[in-house]
């Protein structure tokens, strides 16, 4: 395993603000890695951190294996792509490509079979001669792609470089992307706010809030076995539902605590170990380990407060108190106001502590 990118105990103050908090990563070379978090949590700084176009306050920083805590930005040897395109509005697609290469001094004719070799990758070779106002959206963020490409830098960021575009555009951009990063085997640090797409396109996906990593791991690790309550609730789509409760007095019975009362779920023995009689808990339920039958039948009932369907799939919102999602493959003829049963699939059940919110594990 080779360490492309390594931060060591990174920290950024702007003033008082702290804004990234002791940063511990190591992104592998040829992996595809997603920042991923709210506005604010420190993504877009510490990929601009990177870059060097932020100064780190404290830390290390190398890139492939070369400390660069203190290089400028134009010597590291990183190709951005940034959320606005940043293209020239008074060059052509073929000058934008070849500027980064005119400007290091390679000939004129080299510079073009470049820009053509790049752009006969990107889809870009009819559109050389064409301005960036001339381009539709997809096309300028290929033009900006292309333009990171060409230089074969040591590692590709990306900062938001979809949301400017339609939903349907950015399913398809998404996949562009990958694609180009499986052909090119490169490195790159993506910076999203949309946790679809780290989930969709990244090898290993970094959650932050606040300035600190919360969690790091496999899209589907990090899904399956959240560490904290907030990881739990930012990956997935729709998120996760949260109910109060605590542990009966038999440990393998919790009791779901409700607007309307106290509802009993059994346990399946193996989470049920190492619980303390009493103990008070948050249960995480994904809207999809949620089914819905006849009222009577399940865990316990709810009143249907909103029916959503996707044609594949129906989203139903209930009135109880806490509010749960759920996903089902039917539903079409479900209704506002309807009195269901819902049944829970215990062996998927997530635990946190009350006041910690981290993940209780069983032991």
């Amino acid at each position: 395993m080779t360490i492309q990118i390594e931060l060591n105990g990174v920290n950024k103050h702007y003033g008082a603000f702290h804004a990234l908090k002791n940063i511990n990563l190591a992104i592998e070379k040829g992996s595809f890695v997603a920042l991923v978090g709210p506005s604010g949590c420190g993504k877009s700084t510490l990929l601009r951190s990177l870059a060097g176009l932020e100064k780190i306050s404290a830390g290390e920083l190398k890139i492939a294996g070369d400390l660069m805590t203190n290089v400028p930005p134009r010597k590291r040897d990183v190709a951005m792509v940034f959320q606005s395109y940043a293209l020239y509005p008074h060059m052509t697609v073929e000058e934008n490509l070849t500027y980064s290469l005119r400007i290091r001094g390679v000939a004129k004719a080299e510079a073009r079979k470049a820009a053509e070799e790049v752009a006969q990758t990107t889809g870009l070779l009819p559109l050389l001669k064409r301005y960036p106002r001339e381009l539709s959206g997809g096309q300028r963020q290929r033009v900006a792609m292309s333009r990171a490409i060409i230089r074969n830098p040591k590692a590709f960021l990306f900062d938001e470089p979809l949301s400017n575009l339609d939903a349907s555009l950015r399913v398809h951009m998404r996949k562009e992307i990958r694609l180009l990063h499986d052909r090119l085997k490169a490195t790159s640090v993506y910076v999203t706010h949309d946790q679809v797409e780290a989930m969709t396109m990244a090898d290993h996906v970094v959650v932050m809030r606040d300035g600190v990593i919360e969690q790091q791991g496999r899209p589907l690790d990090l899904y399956d076995r959240p560490a904290n309550r907030f990881v739990a609730g930012f990956i997935g789509s729709p998120a996760m539902n949260f109910i109060p409760g605590r542990v009966g007095w038999d440990e393998r019975v919790l009791e779901l605590n409700f607007a309307s009362g106290v509802e009993r779920l059994a346990l399946p023995p193996e989470l049920g170990q190492g619980l303390l009689p009493g103990q008070s808990v948050t249960v995480g339920l994904r809207p999809e380990h949620l089914s819905l039958m006849p009222a009577g039948e399940g865990a316990f009932d709810i009143t249907i407060a909103l029916v959503e369907s996707t044609g594949s799939s129906t989203f139903v919102a209930t009135v109880s108190e806490p509010e749960l999602t759920i996903v089902t493959a039917g539903g079409r003829g479900l209704r506002s106001g309807d009195r269901l049963g819902v049944r829970i699939d215990a062996a998927n059940i997530h635990l946190f502590d009350a006041e910690s919110g981290l993940r209780i594990e069983p032991r």
